[in-house]
Order: structure tokens, then C-alpha cells, then sequence
């Protein structure tokens, strides 16, 4: 929930202008705090978005311009001399075209991220704004915006009513996978809500099969800043290659307006972090700082390269001291895997192979190089970024942990329980684990002919269960590898393995 999310900010407001005083800005406080925007045409949205170099907020950072102008080159859109308004004014609006959906992605899925939610649930003008500057250049009224949280999807409603405009909400299943871009397009359509399979642009096919402009909450907000300030202002924070400011999560709990270029220790002390024996940036698909990287890094793109990091979403998440890190790195991993949509090979098998490694490595048995060999198998050829994702995730930790490693390795632990301080969604009741009733199984080894992604066979012929929750793509071979057991020893069972009653 937004509010139970602290939100502060370094050097002035821009994108949480207003929030030292309201909870959330209606339409009324909105236009007395940012005032009223007048939306320009279509080059002069271009050129301002390149003078400051405006990137999605989303993860891939790719560049809005070039959205822009790929949408455009799909269609004729109309043409006026007149400048579009926005609510509040009065005058002629710019004509509108059908051909043209503006895709807002609040999808927030990730555990640790919640600046999308506040924007939405804060405020939502703002980012519709963004929108409406866009769908205006595009010469477009159909606007639709993607959400997760019950909260933010009330305070979208709430404004879109208020600003009387032609624009729609649509529910998303709150799933890891669900804001990569094509998911977001096939949710809206009624599909299922997973990404594509196969690369397709939503600038070329997006919402109902007409060109899309889709871009993340933030990137939105931002844009609604730069019409409101011009680029020459807007640059006056940040950094020359990289101006404005960037919306941080820091540890699930904080988000931070920060401009970027901050150094990353400035915006640790500000939400005073505790010194960690690593931080993870980027995510749950970024990479882990060791602390001589923390206190190198530095919040901007360029900044975070050189570090072997990634500003990413904006989800900062430090480790806890008294836990142990390759045990909190397994659990994730462990989650990630069955967050998977079961599309492909390096999905399906490699990260399952992945935790037996990060596992094996756990307990003393495996290596470093068993970790990298599985993280490394399919990399590159998965049918979206999720196996690729979560590679760099576990890779960078080989790096970061290397010491807490070696403790695993040559004194079979580093001494420390795994606590499960990195957030993972509360459980819903409706997981469930694969388990074995060992006094009933003889090793018959039908259940890893069914089910290999979670159970293969040792040496002696027996089963060995991958201990994550069982994957929706994977539940009806789970059924059928139950039901087929010649021994009655396969079970599901609720939250953590363990023999339990067949359900």
C-alpha cells in the first residue's frame, strides 16, 4: 500500500512537488501546484525529449524520442496549428485518431518497488498528463493505463473522472512478469498476461493490433515536468549526460526523489541505511554492490557502469547484516524461477538448474564455476529477459559474496540462518511445493520423467525436489506426475516441503 511508504526527496521536488502538503493532488491541487500545461506539437515534444535525453524509467531506459517518433511513423496523424489543451482550459482540441493507443505501465510486480504505485496513487494528474501531452502529439485519445495495486487503480479512476477525459483502467495480475511491455499488451487484450514469446514492438502492434506509444508511470511524469519547466530548466538537475531527477524504492520502503547523479552512499545515509554487507541495485533482475562499489557508485547510467551496476527501476535493496547473503541469494533465485512463464528452455530447465547449483553451493558440494556454468546455459536465447535477468542477478552475487562463498565452500556454512529480510510477496495460501513421503518411495523415477524442472534423480535412482513453489505453467504436469505415482509418494503440499495429505 502507498500509504504505508515513507516518500522524501533530495534537493527541490519536481515529480513530488505538493506532497509535503497533500496526501494526494486532486485536479484543483494538482493545477495550483504544477499549474495548467498547454501540450505542444509533435517535433517540439522530440526535441525537448532529446535535448535532456529523456529515457524510460521502466528498467530498459530506452529513449522516449525514439517511441515517439516510431509511433509516428506508423500512422498519418492530424495536424493543427493550434496548440491541444488539457483539462482545466478552454479552447479547440486537436482532432483525434484511432489509430494510436498510449499505454501507461504501472505494472509493479516486483517485490521492492513501489515508486510507480505512489505516483499513481499521489499523483495521478501528473501522470496524466504525461499522457495526455503524448496522446495530444500523437493526435490520439485513447489512453489506457495499466495497474497492479487496488489503491493506485482507485486513484486513476478518481482522476480520469475528475478531468472527464477518454480514458480507461485496466486491472494486471500482480506477477514479476507482468510489466515486461508485450505481457502489458496482451493483458490489456484479454490474453494471457505473459510476454509474447516472440519480439514484437508495440510501436509496430501493440493494443488491439494498432500502433502503441507504451512507456512506465514515471517516464510519464517526467515528461509532464519537461513541458512544464522546458529543457533548459529541467536540465538545472542531474547531471550533463543525464539531467532531471529519478524516483528511487529504497529497501520496499522509501521511496526518494533524488536527481541523478546523487552518489548512492548520500542516498542511503538520507533514508539511514545501516552499513550492509551488500546492496542490490537495479532489482531483482539487476546486480549486487559490494561496499566498496556502494561507495563508489553514483546514481545516473554512466555512473552506475562503472561500478558493474544498474539504476535499472529504481529498486535499491540493501542487505541486512546477520543474514546470510548466499542463502537470501538462493531464496530469490528460488522465487525467480517460479515466476517464470515456462516458454522456453532457458526458463523452463536453466534456472530451475540454476538453484540445484546455488543450492549445492549453499550446503558445501558445488562451485562457483557450477553456479556460472547453469547461469551461463541459454543465456541470450530466452523467449523474453526474464532468464537473462536473472543470471546477472546470480552472477553479480558470485562476485559481491565472494568471502561469505568461500566460508560455504571450505567450512560447509558462513554461520549465519537465512532470515528472509529481501521483501518476496506475502503468500496468498494458494502456493504450493512438490514433497516426497519417503516412506513410501522406492525410487521409481516417474515423477522426473514427468516434472524434470523440479525433480531429478541421484545417483541411486531417487528423486531430489527443487524446493520452490510449483510454477502455474507447471501445475497440471505436477497433477499428472502425482496422480501417476506407483507408490503413492508424491505429494503438493502448502508453503514449505514436507509430507502432507494429497490435495
Amino acid at each position: 500500500m502507498t500509504s504505508t511508504v515513507a516518500v522524501s526527496g533530495i534537493g527541490g521536488p519536481r515529480l513530488t512537488l505538493g506532497f509535503d502538503r497533500f496526501d494526494r493532488l486532486d485536479l484543483d491541487r494538482h493545477l495550483a501546484v504544477h499549474g495548467r500545461l498547454r501540450a505542444p506539437e509533435l517535433d517540439d515534444i522530440v526535441r525537448m525529449c532529446e535535448q535532456v535525453d529523456l529515457r524510460g524509467r521502466g528498467g530498459a531506459g530506452f529513449p522516449f524520442a525514439r517511441k515517439l517518433m516510431a509511433v509516428a511513423a506508423r500512422v498519418n496523424y492530424p495536424t493543427s496549428d493550434q496548440t491541444a489543451l488539457l483539462p482545466g482550459e478552454k479552447g479547440n482540441e486537436r482532432g483525434s485518431c484511432e489509430d494510436v493507443v498510449i499505454v501507461v505501465n504501472g505494472a509493479e510486480g516486483e517485490p521492492g518497488s513501489s515508486k510507480d504505485k505512489v505516483l499513481l496513487g499521489r499523483a495521478p494528474h501528473l501522470v496524466l498528463d504525461g499522457a495526455q501531452i503524448a496522446a495530444s502529439a500523437l493526435g490520439t485519445q485513447r489512453i489506457v493505463v495499466a495497474v497492479e495495486d487496488d489503491e493506485a487503480a482507485r486513484s486513476v479512476r478518481a482522476a480520469i473522472s475528475e478531468r472527464r477525459m477518454p480514458a480507461r483502467v485496466v486491472r494486471l495480475t500482480e506477477r514479476f512478469i507482468s510489466g515486461e511491455s508485450g505481457a502489458v499488451v496482451r493483458a490489456i487484450n484479454g490474453e494471457v498476461p505473459i510476454p509474447p514469446g516472440v519480439k514484437v514492438r508495440a510501436s509496430d502492434s501493440g493494443v488491439d493490433g494498432y500502433p502503441t506509444l507504451l512507456s512506465n508511470t514515471e517516464t510519464f511524469a517526467q515528461l509532464a515536468v519537461l513541458v512544464s519547466l522546458g529543457p533548459d530548466l529541467y536540465a538545472s538537475a542531474g547531471t550533463e549526460d543525464e539531467p532531471g531527477t529519478t524516483m528511487l524504492t529504497i529497501g520496499g520502503t522509501q521511496v526518494v526523489e533524488a536527481p541523478l547523479g546523487t552518489p548512492l552512499q548520500t542516498v542511503l545515509d538520507h533514508c539511514q541505511v545501516p552499513p550492509s554487507p551488500g546492496v542490490l541495485v537495479g532489482g531483482y533482475h539487476g546486480m549486487w554492490l559490494d561496499p566498496a562499489g556502494v561507495s563508489r557508485a553514483v546514481l545516473s547510467r554512466a555512473g552506475m557502469r562503472r561500478v558493474g551496476g544498474t539504476v535499472g527501476a529504481g529498486i535499491i535493496l540493501p542487505l541486512t547484516r546477520g543474514t546470510c547473503p548466499l542463502g537470501e541469494v538462493t531464496r530469490i533465485a528460488s522465487y525467480l524461477a517460479a515466476q517464470s512463464a515456462g516458454q522456453c528452455g532457458p526458463c523452463r530447465l536453466g534456472l530451475p538448474d540454476v538453484v540445484r547449483s546455488l543450492n549445492a553451493l549453499t550446503e558445501g558440494a558445488g562451485t562457483v564455476e557450477d553456479v556460472r556454468r547453469a547461469a551461463g546455459i541459454g543465456r541470450g536465447r530466452g523467449a523474453c529477459t526474464h532468464p537473462d535477468g536473472t543470471a546477472r542477478f546470480v552472477l553479480s552475487a558470485m562476485e559481491a559474496f565472494a568471502a561469505d562463498i568461500d566460508a560455504h565452500r571450505w567450512g560447509g556454512g558462513c554461520g549465519l540462518s537465512t532470515y528472509g529480510v529481501m521483501p518476496l510477496p506475502v503468500p496468498t495460501g494458494s502456493e504450493g511445493r512438490v514433497a516426497i513421503d519417503w516412506s513410501r518411495c522406492d525410487g521409481h523415477g516417474l515423477c522426473a520423467y514427468i516434472v524434470p524442472e523440479l525433480i531429478q534423480l541421484d545417483r541411486y535412482g531417487f528423486p531430489v525436489v527443487l524446493g520452490t513453489d510449483i510454477p502455474s505453467w507447471m501445475e497440471k504436469d505436477v497433477q499428472k506426475a502425482v496422480a501417476m505415482c506407483p507408490a503413492l509418494a508424491l505429494r503438493v503440499v502448502e508453503g514449505v516441503p514436507g509430507v502432507s495429505s494429497r490435495r
